[in-house]
């Protein structure tokens, strides 16, 4: 007996909320092609990495959170007098390489280089810092590492992650971020979203702002610096 394989387009497939597919040997071109099929309109994040594919969707409570995070990272970069351009989840790839889709992410030292764009060009620098709040897997690392990220925060489970790329292109992990020096960033966020359940996302990061601009006039060393 011959069996005959069923082909479905990948936009077809039922994915529950937190749930993940991991498609191997995928090519290049078969990326791209999954990706224009996909559209851009969808509930799914794809992060595509030495020829595997993973299509994610994300559990509904893991949509206050990016917001939360990347109204904190507007807040401290605001405080610090600095500019920035958010570029939320665009979709970020090295040609015939990788592909990957953050929750959220910023530029800021080439922030005025990417005022204008409608659309990513080849030659564009990737996110200072990306952010993602749900369980990463290695593929989005790897993806992440390719394309060339600097920072990466990963926050789950009420645990944030701080990842700096090194010179020798891999991740490590670190206690502090170089975009906020001086700010223990991974004991503040935690406590932030958790406080966000309690009395809602609104007083949560007015109470972060008003305690940020506090420590922005207080003595070296007090308040969120890192002890």
């Amino acid at each position: 007996m011959t069996i005959t394989p069923v082909l479905k387009p990948v936009s077809k497939i039922m994915l529950t909320p937190g749930s993940t597919v991991t498609i191997p040997n995928i090519s290049w071109l078969e990326f791209e092609s999954i990706l224009e099929e996909l559209g851009e309109k969808r509930r799914t994040r794809i992060a595509y990495s030495n020829r595997t594919l993973e299509i994610m969707v994300p559990l509904p409570e893991h949509e206050r959170p990016k917001d939360l995070i990347s109204d904190i990272v507007k807040i401290l970069l605001k405080s610090a007098g600095r500019r920035y351009q958010p570029f939320g989840s665009t979709t970020f790839k090295r040609e015939g390489a990788a592909g990957v889709e953050p929750d959220a992410c910023f530029y800021i030292l080439n922030y005025q280089r990417m005022i204008s764009r409608r659309r990513l060009q080849p030659e564009d620098p990737p996110p200072d810092l990306a952010i993602e709040t749900d369980v990463t897997s290695k593929t989005t690392i790897d993806a992440y590492k390719i394309i060339g990220v600097p920072e990466v925060w990963v926050y789950d489970s009420g645990i944030l992650r701080i990842y700096l790329l090194q010179q020798d292109g891999e991740y490590a992990e670190s206690d502090i971020s170089p975009n906020f020096p001086g700010i223990a960033i991974a004991q503040l966020i935690p406590a932030t979203v958790e406080r966000a359940w309690q009395v809602g996302s609104c007083q949560a990061l007015e109470e972060f702002e008003s305690a940020i601009l506090s420590v922005s006039v207080a003595p070296v060393g007090a308040g969120f610096a890192n002890g």
